[in-house]
């Protein structure tokens, strides 16, 4: 596997290793020894145990997000599409980060098999660019309703640079999730 630092501090892009040959291909989605030591080469810290996996299958321009959950119950996710293809974002809403605001975009699809770590302390989201995108990830902390929440996709104080050529479908709770200035974000 291949761990690819990005600008902002604790996201990290996940290249696995894929064995082909003529009666297909094999690649191991998670090793947790290897995990640990992809992060520490960064110098990253190891995250707490995943306790939940999950998996989505959504449609041409459905739009996802941007959803997080606060303490006690914050997240850290380890994402990646099985099927189709989806731009995913992460936005650092750690108010004493230096990133505070910032997002990042990456294309995660089947063909590139590339997952994206996500810790604890930023939003993240997706837009599914094929019909019948399968979305999977690994969680830190079980889903609490009462921590979860969400920052409005579009909120021009990010300046998210979704894919044109798509009207977003979506959730009404995402459609009508409050402004990045007015959500509750980590301190």
């Amino acid at each position: 596997m291949k761990f690819l630092a990005t600008y902002l501090p604790g996201v990290v892009i996940i290249e696995p290793d894929v064995f082909s040959d003529d009666r297909g291909w094999f690649t191991e989605s998670f090793n947790r020894r290897r995990f640990a030591e992809g992060l520490a080469s960064l110098g990253e810290s190891t995250p707490r145990d995943f306790v939940q996996d999950n998996e989505s299958a959504s449609k041409r321009g459905v739009l996802r997000g941007l959803h997080y959950q606060l303490s006690p119950h914050a997240q850290g996710k380890l994402v990646r599409v099985s099927q189709g293809a989806v731009f995913d974002v992460a936005v650092d809403i750690r108010r004493q980060s230096p990133t505070f605001g910032r997002w990042l975009g990456v294309e995660l699809s089947a063909e590139n098999r590339r997952q994206l770590w996500i810790p604890e302390g930023f939003a993240h989201g997706f837009l599914a660019l094929k019909d019948d995108s399968r979305f999977h990830y690994k969680t830190t902390d079980y889903y609490a309703k009462d921590s979860e929440r969400a920052i409005v996709w579009n909120d021009p104080q990010l300046g998210i640079a979704w894919p044109g050529g798509l009207t977003p479908l979506l959730a009404d709770k995402d459609a009508g999730a409050p402004a990045f200035a007015a959500a509750d974000l980590f301190d």
